[in-house]
Order: C-alpha cells, then structure tokens, then sequence
C-alpha cells in the first residue's frame, strides 16, 4: 500500500531547519511519501541531504527530493511584482510543492513546470 503524508505549510512555518529536516526524515523512514506545501531554502536541503546519507543502512536507501514552482509570467506589471513580493514576505515561501519520498519506493521523478511523476515501486510485494 502506498501511503501518502500531506503537510501543510503551517505545520512547517514555525520549525527551525533542523526540525524540519527531522521531520522529513522521521516520516520518510515510515516508508511514507511527503507532499509539502512550500519548500525547503536551499540550505534545508542541502542539510536533508547530509542527513540521510547519515541515516543511510539496510532498511533505508535514501530519499528523493523534488520541488516545483508555479508558473511566472517574465513581463509581470509592476504592480503584480510588488503584490508578490509583499505576500511572500507576509506569507513565507508557500509557494511551490515538495515532495520528499523514501528511495526504496520511488525509483524516478520526472518534474515539469506544473506536475510531479513519480515512478514507484511496490515493496509489499519484494520477497524477503
């Protein structure tokens, strides 16, 4: 059975790096798939990478990590360059979506603009 965690951007906002990067992990070694709303700075995931090659051992291959960002429109009115600004600063970087998966389960990500898809594999069904 696949299994499939929502997180919430509001779950996140208050965690410092560490955290977040812990809760990934714990989640991830459920053998869970993440879908987070936001992403990582490029500092979380370079820290979410340091720590699963850590916590790399028989029972856990790993992680894979992919995030995408909605569609900008290059020539945006000024206007609309300032309401974004002005709502990111409000708002954090809600933008875009994570998605965080043990490697045992995904075998590939194929990443578009606007969509995600994941190759995975059924490990109920490996035999031990």
């Amino acid at each position: 059975m696949l299994k499939i965690q929502f997180i919430p951007y509001n779950e996140i906002e208050t965690l410092s790096s560490d955290k977040r990067v812990k809760k990934l992990l714990e989640i991830s070694k459920e053998n869970k798939i993440i879908v987070m709303e936001g992403r990582l700075k490029p500092e979380e995931e370079t820290l979410l990478i340091q720590k699963t090659m850590e916590a790399i051992s028989k029972n856990f291959k790993g992680i894979e990590l992919c995030t995408i960002y909605p569609n900008k429109k290059r020539n945006q009115a000024f206007k609309g360059a300032v309401r974004d600004v002005m709502a990111k600063v409000l708002l954090g970087d809600r933008e875009g979506l994570t998605v965080v998966g043990p490697a045992n389960i995904i075998k590939d990500i194929k990443r578009n603009p606007n969509n995600i898809e994941l190759l995975t594999e059924d490990i109920s069904k490996r035999r031990s």
